[in-house]
């Protein structure tokens, strides 16, 4: 009925506060072999009692009362003088069952629990429960990276960033803004294959350069956003990968280019920030939204709207007609489109860009020229980094599950094995048994 392997009940008790006490014997004759040369003794020492944790029956509190006997090694060749018995349920030197260690291990690594919630429910200190849980975990995230095609590369805060005043200025400085660089299988199943501290070209260059030379051969395309830390980093690290700029992160420079023209506009005509009254504020949100979601009398609204503004509105519409031409472009991806197409879309958004009088767009256009080669192998591939912008969600929820982290280790081993459950399940499925 206790269903611990190797000791058997040999009474129940109850003690004062309803809880119950079981008496247990070893009933595994192994448990009399040494541990160190494997002689069985026949030459009993003492006897001792441990009391080791195991997991609740009910609701009713268990404790476990274990009453061993200490044997004397008989081998003249070992220099083991004596030993106690243990069983594979309740390990040596173990103050907890291995199943309880299972269950702390399990409520942590899958059940995503708060390491001082499951302590105070199992009874257990702090310690216990993350010793157990990286017991769990170490084994399974030491493993080879598996083959990758696609790297993405993104990055995500640590936590929130401090500011202190400088005493002789009165200034607020930034004092720490700790940053971790993620590495993501893009294109498969291996999900999140490491984290390194800061975001700089140095520190992915040198994780890049800690993995073994045909691993890195493998790697085809690189999806990042557009940063350039990270894009010199592949150039070094991975020459002969390809680089994709991210089609979202594209997308979202072009909104920010609208929302700082129609912000300088609204300025220079009024003299003041943007209000609740002004036509262009009123319609701040359409003007980020894609044309092809907005409902045609909506659409009509707010471009009579800034129409009927004069000369500010229509560089405003202006700014927003270069914003969809790009969107076009990036529409392309995933629809094997032919090289003249693509040639044709970016020729209209650069004609309409250089037409504009405004000087954020002609910033927005120069980037994407910049940037074209991988903006470019983001439409004729269709590979993005959105899967590495999945895992900083998780990184996130991992962060609040434990209530902020103050262990970066502890950070990375967490955040880690909540984003490799896909490889897990995969590779579970991918094992062959033998026989």
């Amino acid at each position: 009925m206790l269903d611990l392997t190797g000791l058997a009940v040999r009474e129940v008790l109850t003690d004062p506060g309803g809880g119950r006490v079981v008496h247990v014997v070893t009933s595994d004759l192994g448990a009399s072999a040494c541990p160190k040369c494997g002689v069985f003794s026949t030459s009993m020492k003492g006897r001792v009692v441990s009391r080791p944790r195991d997991v609740g029956f009910g609701s009713a509190p268990l404790r476990l009362v274990w009453h061993k006997r200490r044997w004397r090694c008989t081998e003249a060749a070992c220099d083991r003088g004596s030993f106690t018995e243990q069983v594979q349920a309740v390990p040596a030197r173990s103050r907890l069952s291995a199943r309880l260690r299972g269950e702390l291990a399990h409520a942590i690594a899958e059940e995503h629990r708060c390491v001082a919630e499951v302590a105070a429910h199992y009874g257990v200190g702090w310690s216990t429960v993350h010793d157990a849980f990286v017991a769990h975990v170490t084994e399974p995230l030491a493993a080879v990276l598996p083959v990758v095609r696609v790297l993405g590369i993104d990055e995500t805060r640590r936590g929130k960033p401090v500011w202190t005043q400088d005493l002789t200025t009165g200034r607020w400085v930034l004092a720490h803004d700790r940053w971790h660089t993620g590495f993501v299988d893009s294109a498969g199943t291996g999900g999140l294959l490491a984290q390194v501290e800061g975001r700089s070209a140095a520190v992915v260059t040198a994780w890049l350069a800690e993995q073994p030379a045909p691993w890195r051969a493998q790697i085809t395309h690189v999806t990042t956003d557009l940063s350039a830390s990270y894009a010199k980093a592949v150039r070094e690290g991975l020459p002969g990968a390809a680089l994709v700029a991210d089609r979202f992160h594209v997308v979202h420079l072009a909104n920010a280019m609208v929302t700082s023209v129609r912000q300088r506009v609204v300025r220079e005509t009024e003299g003041r920030r943007g209000r609740a009254l002004d036509p262009a504020w009123q319609v701040r949100r359409r003007l980020l939204t894609a044309h092809d979601r907005l409902r045609g009398d909506t659409f009509t609204k707010m471009w009579n709207a800034l129409v009927d503004t004069g000369e500010p509105g229509i560089e405003i519409l202006g700014a927003y007609v270069v914003k969809e031409d790009l969107r076009a472009l990036l529409a392309l991806s995933g629809t094997n489109p032919d090289r003249a197409v693509i040639r044709q879309r970016l020729f209209t958004f650069y004609n309409r860009a250089a037409a504009s009088s405004a000087p954020e767009v002609h910033r927005l256009a120069t980037t994407v020229q910049e940037w074209w080669p991988a903006i470019e192998a983001a439409i004729t591939t269709h590979y993005s980094n959105a899967r590495s912008e999945g895992y900083n969600r998780l990184a996130k929820h991992e962060g609040r599950n434990a209530f902020g982290f103050r262990n970066p280790v502890n950070q990375r081993r967490r955040i880690r094995w909540a984003c490799t459950r896909q490889h897990r399940r995969a590779t579970a499925m991918n094992t062959t048994l033998p026989g």
